[in-house]
């Protein structure tokens, strides 16, 4: 009987089967606090055929499997191995861009299909997809739908998945299925020749099977293609800025934008978030940071098609208007950041390092869904948190992101810090440890329970933990797919 490597080799080929020990050092590891653990084999997976296969083979042999999408840095602990014996499955070389519609304004890709590689090609047709603030340049857009990441234009955004639409799926058991209206229909091509467009994401049946695969992790299936939806390019596209000296201040007129739907982007920042969003170095993030506004609410406005200029123009003048009204001021720039410098920065992939890094190498993430209006207490909860952990609250980037068209909202602390520096390191995690807890305390929703999050909301509902469980042994009974992630161990 063939052992593991021989089987590996057998379905991906010698040249996609790797364990050189640098490379599964570094698959052990990420930027979080997550303990490391190393895999025993990278496969670099070329089609969904071969993943298949490699699934099937898992269920026979128990091998867990971690499929991972998008290059590094990864944040979350959730492309480490959870249990030994792992095999990382790289989905990045799968990255077609199988087809663009530019009539139903959709796009069909593969995991492996980053942001900076969609975009351009996007632009070709006049397109965009929606994206999250600042995406990394290899971040998977299958990936960062699935796993929710908050995109930055709130009106567009009907679902928590949007603008995610139909997929590919094989899930734990080996099964390869489509979700949305591409169930049971003809070959895409044969589709596609009549006109018909991947939109619908509910279904087959009366179950919205996608659903499975959202904030799972790699848990439930491993997804092979997606339909996106798209939007029309802008042909005029201005950023403003409102300043304020608190966050509390911001919330009537975001609350007043989102109702009425105007703008585009629409997000708030501190200014430390800011400044590593638009520095380069650690000496001119510290310089930017202590010159911006305290508080900033950027709106983006788009003129697209019909009559781009008098849109933008009228949508200005409307949201000045309320601006006003609220004691406040729309602007095209405020001291340290300029509109251009600053759109370029929340849609485009940034340059390396990484914008969260390039202040001091590290940074922890802290994040879940609330309410707009509650966000002050849990700025404020954060500091206090961070002063009885000794660790300088103010340099805390905070990220408030409204979502699904304002019905609820991402709030996200990020703490960077030095690795290197061991005290400073333990500070950070001792603020990840007993922030998160003190947030959870104070009515946080931990939507994507990565790492110490998962105990956290699966102790706290025990009906849904037993739900979860039993979804899992259906769709992957042997828990094979990333074990030792969310409530499944």
């Amino acid at each position: 009987m063939a052992g593991p490597y021989e089987e590996l080799n057998r379905i991906f080929g010698p040249r996609n089967v790797r364990n050189d020990a640098k490379i599964l050092e570094a698959c052990s590891k990420d930027e979080s606090f997550s303990p490391p653990l190393k895999p025993h084999y990278v496969v670099k997976a070329q089609n969904a055929a071969q993943i298949q296969e490699l699934v099937q083979w898992a269920n026979r042999t128990l091998t867990p499997l971690v499929p991972v999408s998008s290059g590094p840095p990864h944040f979350r602990g959730d492309t480490v191995p959870g249990a030994p014996g792992a095999i990382i499955v790289d989905l990045s070389e799968m990255n077609k861009i199988v087809h663009v519609d530019r009539r139903n304004r959709m796009v069909l890709i593969e995991p492996g299909v980053t942001y900076a590689q969609l975009q351009p090609e996007l632009a070709k047709h006049g397109l965009r997809v929606s994206s999250p603030l600042a995406p990394r340049a290899n971040k998977s857009v299958i990936g960062a739908l699935l796993e929710r990441e908050p995109i930055t234009v709130p009106r567009l955004q009907w679902s928590m998945l949007d603008p995610l639409r139909c997929t590919e799926v094989i899930w734990g058991d080996g099964q390869r299925m489509t979700t949305g209206e591409a169930a049971g229909t003809d070959a895409l091509e044969t589709e596609w020749a009549r006109h018909r467009a991947q939109v619908i994401p509910m279904g087959p049946g009366q179950t919205n099977f996608y659903k499975f695969t959202s904030a799972a992790q790699g848990s439930m299936g491993i997804v092979t293609w997606a339909s996106v939806k798209c939007e029309v390019l802008p042909q005029v596209h201005k950023l403003f800025f409102v300043p304020a000296p608190e966050l509390a201040d911001l919330l009537d007129l975001t609350y007043s934008i989102l109702r009425i739907r105007f703008g585009d982007e629409l997000l708030i920042m501190n200014n430390w978030n800011l400044a590593m969003l638009l520095g380069k170095t650690s000496g001119s993030i510290s310089a930017l940071a202590e010159n911006l506004p305290r508080w900033i609410l950027m709106v983006g406005i788009a003129g697209r098609d019909r009559l781009p200029t008098e849109r933008v123009a009228y949508q200005q003048k409307d949201i000045s208007a309320l601006a006003q009204k609220h004691g406040l001021q729309l602007l095209p720039e405020v001291p340290g950041a300029g509109a251009k410098e600053a759109l370029k920065a929340i849609l485009n992939p940034g340059d390396e390092p990484y914008w969260k890094l390039a202040f001091k190498g590290g940074c922890q993430e802290l994040f879940f869904l609330n309410t707009l209006d509650k966000s002050p207490e849990f700025v404020a909860a954060t500091n206090t948190v961070a002063a009885g952990c000794g660790y300088p609250g103010r340099e805390i980037g905070v990220y408030v992101q409204p979502v699904q068209q304002g019905a609820s909202c991402h709030i996200e602390f990020n703490a960077p810090f030095i690795p290197a520096n061991p005290i400073e390191a333990e500070q950070v995690k001792q603020f990840y440890v007993r922030g998160s807890e003190e947030m959870l305390k104070r009515g946080a929703y931990y939507s994507r329970p990565y790492g110490i999050w998962s105990q956290m909301a699966f102790n706290r509902d025990a009906q849904t933990t037993i739900v979860l469980r039993k979804i899992k042994g259906i769709f992957d009974p042997n828990n094979i797919l990333n074990p030792g992630k969310l409530c499944f161990y």
